[in-house]
């Protein structure tokens, strides 16, 4: 198996997990956590909440893998940088989009 190859499916795997994490937060009862080690913010409909809650992370994961698919080729090219800079944004404009949307729809006045 090649170098590029195992760096992918590694890559992949971490994107799943988020997935699985996304996944976990759609169906579960109680409030959903977003930033670490922090406790989640009081809000008026907590199904609401883990339903756009974890769509966001399912996207990320999604969004993280395809970010991922330049580790495929040559890691000196120019596409590898589109990954990391590509992946620099999708973490700040997931934070933006919980912020300025999520929180600020669902929290308690």
């Amino acid at each position: 198996m090649s170098e590029n190859l195992l760096s992918f499916i590694i890559w992949a795997i971490s994107g799943c997990l988020i997935i699985a994490i996304g996944i976990s937060c759609f169906f579960s009862k109680k409030q959903a956590g977003f930033w670490a080690n922090v406790n989640p913010p009081k809000v008026k409909d907590v199904k609401g909440y883990n339903h756009a809650t974890g769509k966001l992370f399912v996207l990320f994961g999604v969004l993280l893998i395809v970010f991922g698919v330049p580790i495929l080729f040559d890691k000196s090219s120019v596409f590898m940088l589109l990954s990391i800079i590509g992946v620099l944004i999708l973490t700040i404009a997931t934070m933006a989009v919980y912020v300025l949307y999520i929180e600020e729809k669902y929290r308690e006045k």
